[in-house]
C-alpha cells in the first residue's frame, strides 16, 4: 500500500480584527488612524518581503513534505506505519503551538522569535542531507534512514509549532483587515505558482539523476534547504513587532530597513510612531479564552471541520493509487491540475471575502466541498475518467479548496483580539491539529473495517461529519460580514431583477 501526499497551496494560510464580543480589538477609527499615521513604505515593503519569503518557503515546503517525501520513502520501501506517522506527525506537533506562543508573547522582537525558531526547524534538515550520503556510501541502511526521516519531521514540525501563531499575529499587524482577502489571495496564488512549476521541475530531476532517485533527492533536498534560509532573510525586510508593547495599553508598530530594530519606542530614523490607547483587559489570556462566545464558536466549527476533513481527505490519493490502479504520474498531473485551479481561484476568493467577508464563502462553498468525497465514488478506471472526470473533479477540488483554505485562515484573524492574539491561534492550531490527527487515526481504522464498506464507507461518513461540521459556523459573529438574511435578501433582489 502505497500513500502520496500531496500539497497544493500553503495554509495560511493564516492583523487586527473588530469583533463585537472582544472588548480588546481595536475599533474602526483607531484602525484608520494607525494605518494613516504609520510609516506606509514600510508596510509596502513588508508585505512584498512577505510575498517573496512565501516563494522560498513554498520551495523549501516542496522538498521536505508532500509527494517528493512520499516518493523518498517509497524508495526506501518504508512500512504503511511510517506513512500514517508522515501524515499525523504534522497535525498532532500543533499541541504544542500554546507553549509557543505563550514564549513569543514574552519576547521582545517577533523577527528575531522568528529566526531563532525557524532557523533550527529548516537547518535540521542537513542531517537527512547527511543520512542519504552515508547511505549511499553503504554506512547506513534503508530501515535507519526511514527512522532518521521521521525524527526529522518530527523536530523539525515541533520547532516550526513554536513559531507559527507567532508569525500569524505578526502579519495581523501589518496587513490591514479591510485587504486581507486579497492580500493572502494574491500571496497564495504566487506561492501555488511557485507549487505548480516547481513540483513537476523537481520531480523530473529527482527521477532523472545519473546517481539515482535517492540521490536526487538529496540534491532537491539541499536546493530546499538553501531556499528556506532565503525566506529567513526577508524577515529582516519587514516591520518589526515588539509583542510586550502589542499587549499593553498600546499597539506600536517599529520601522526598520534590513535589520530587525530594537524594541524600544523611537526608531533610530527620528519618528515617533502612533501609540493607540485601549482598555486593559484582564490578565489571564485562558480566562478570557473561555469567557469569548464567538471564539469558541469558531473553535469549535474548525475542529470539527479539520476532523471531518482529514477523515477522508489522506486517502484519496490512496484511492487513485491502489483501488483505482492509476499510475503514478496521473496522481502528480491531477495535483498540478488542482494547484492550477487553487492558484487562479484565490485571488478571486480573496477579493470576494473583503466585499461579503469570509462567513458566507466557508459555509456556502463549504457545502460543495462537503460533498466532494462521495464524487470519487463515481470514478472508475477508464479513458473517460482519465482524462475528462478526474481532472473535473481536481479543478473542483482546487476552486473551493481554495475559498475555504484562504477564508479559514483569514477567518482566525477576525474573531482574535489584538491582546495576546498569538494564543489564541495557537489554541486554534493545537485543537484543530489534534482533531485533524484524530480524524485520519479513525480513518484509516475505519478503512481496515469491513463493517463500514471500506473506503467508499468512508467517503460517505466524511461527507456526513463535514456537512455537520458547517452548522457551528452559522453563530458566529464577523465584523465586516453579511448575515445569511442579508445574504438571502441580495439574492431576492437580483432575482427580482433578473426577472
Amino acid at each position: 500500500m502505497t500513500s502520496v501526499q500531496v500539497e497544493t497551496a500553503s495554509p495560511l494560510v493564516p492583523e487586527i480584527a473588530e469583533i463585537a464580543v472582544a472588548p480588546t480589538t481595536l475599533s474602526p477609527a483607531p484602525i484608520a488612524e494607525l494605518n494613516q499615521k504609520a510609516p506606509k513604505n514600510g508596510i509596502r515593503n513588508s508585505l512584498r518581503a512577505s510575498t517573496v519569503d512565501g516563494v522560498f518557503a513554498g520551495i523549501f515546503t516542496i522538498t521536505t513534505s508532500g509527494i517528493l517525501l512520499s516518493n523518498f520513502l517509497v524508495e526506501l520501501d518504508a512500512s504503511p506505519i511510517a506513512f500514517g506517522m508522515l501524515s499525523s506527525i504534522p497535525m498532532l506537533v500543533n499541541l504544542i503551538q500554546p507553549l509557543g506562543a505563550y514564549l513569543s508573547e514574552r519576547s521582545q522582537s517577533r523577527c528575531r522569535y522568528s529566526l531563532m525558531i525557524y532557523g533550527p526547524s529548516r537547518l535540521l534538515w542537513l542531517f537527512l542531507v547527511a543520512g542519504i550520503a552515508a547511505f549511499s556510501w553503504g554506512l547506513m541502511n534503508s530501515q535507519q534512514l526511514v527512522i532518521l526521516t521521521l525524527l526529522i519531521v518530527l523536530f523539525s514540525h515541533l520547532c516550526g509549532g513554536l513559531g507559527s501563531a507567532s508569525w500569524l499575529s505578526w502579519m495581523a499587524m501589518l496587513v490591514h483587515r479591510r485587504l486581507r482577502g486579497r492580500y493572502f489571495g494574491i500571496r497564495n496564488s504566487i506561492v501555488s505558482l511557485t507549487n505548480l512549476i516547481c513540483v513537476p521541475l523537481a520531480g523530473v530531476a529527482v527521477s532523472t539523476w545519473h546517481g539515482g532517485t535517492l540521490q536526487g533527492y538529496g540534491v532537491v533536498l539541499l536546493i530546499g534547504i538553501l531556499s528556506g534560509v532565503a525566506s529567513l532573510g526577508c524577515q529582516y525586510f519587514k516591520v518589526d513587532v515588539n509583542p510586550q508593547e502589542q499587549n499593553t495599553s498600546a499597539t506600536k508598530i517599529f520601522p526598520q530597513k534590513a535589520v530587525c530594530l530594537e524594541p524600544n519606542n523611537t526608531d533610530h530614523t527620528g519618528d515617533r510612531q502612533p501609540t493607540i490607547d485601549k482598555p486593559a483587559p484582564e490578565i489571564n489570556p485562558w480566562k478570557n479564552i473561555l469567557k469569548d462566545t464567538n471564539f469558541l464558536t469558531f473553535l469549535l466549527y474548525f475542529s470539527f471541520w479539520m476532523f471531518a476533513v482529514n477523515l477522508s481527505a489522506p486517502f484519496f490519493n490512496l484511492y487513485m493509487l491502489d483501488t483505482l490502479d492509476i499510475d503514478v504520474s496521473w496522481v502528480t498531473l491531477y495535483s498540478s491540475v488542482q494547484a492550477a485551479a487553487n492558484m487562479l481561484m484565490l485571488i478571486v476568493w480573496g477579493k470576494l471575502a473583503d466585499r461579503i467577508g469570509n462567513r458566507l464563502i466557508l459555509f456556502f462553498v463549504g457545502i460543495l466541498f462537503a460533498i466532494a468525497p462521495l464524487l470519487w465514488l463515481g470514478i472508475s478506471h477508464n479513458s473517460l475518467s482519465l482524462w475528462f472526470w478526474l481532472p473535473m473533479l481536481h479543478i473542483f477540488l482546487g476552486g473551493t479548496g481554495a475559498a475555504i483554505d484562504l477564508c479559514g485562515n483569514t477567518m482566525q484573524l477576525e474573531v482574535a483580539p489584538v491582546k495576546n492574539q498569538s494564543i489564541y491561534f495557537a489554541t486554534i492550531a493545537a485543537v484543530a491539529g489534534f482533531c485533524g490527527a484524530f480524524g485520519t487515526t479513525l480513518g484509516g481504522l475505519i478503512i481496515q473495517n469491513a463493517y463500514f464498506g471500506g473506503l467508499a464507507g468512508l467517503f460517505v461518513l466524511s461527507t456526513m461529519f463535514r456537512i455537520l461540521a458547517l452548522l457551528p459556523l452559522i453563530f458566529v459573529q464577523e465584523a465586516r460580514g453579511q448575515s445569511f438574511l442579508q445574504t438571502f435578501q441580495g439574492l431576492r433582489q437580483v432575482r427580482k431583477k433578473l426577472a
